[in-house]
């Protein structure tokens, strides 16, 4: 191997939303996740809905303004 052309690689601790923390060795420090195999459903057989960043609400709020303006557009009497 050649001298001084690889990069570091060190203890990291990867941390996922749920509070689980896993000691590994990377190139980068401290890596934090949304999810990992203590919570994912596929692993634990349980779905559970994350919400990061409150993107549900958002979506929600979102296409409710358009299903409210499609409900005010089919109440309206068509012109004659």
């Amino acid at each position: 191997m050649k001298a001084e052309i690889h990069p570091d690689y060190h203890e990291t601790t990867f941390v996922c939303a749920c509070g689980n923390k896993v000691d590994v060795r990377s190139t980068v420090k401290d890596i934090h996740i949304e999810i990992c195999s203590a919570c994912h459903p596929f692993y634990t057989g349980k779905q559970k809905l994350m919400d990061s960043a409150g993107r549900i609400e958002k979506f929600t709020k979102k296409y409710q303004k358009a299903k409210d303006a499609k409900a005010a557009q089919a109440k309206e009497p068509a012109p004659n």
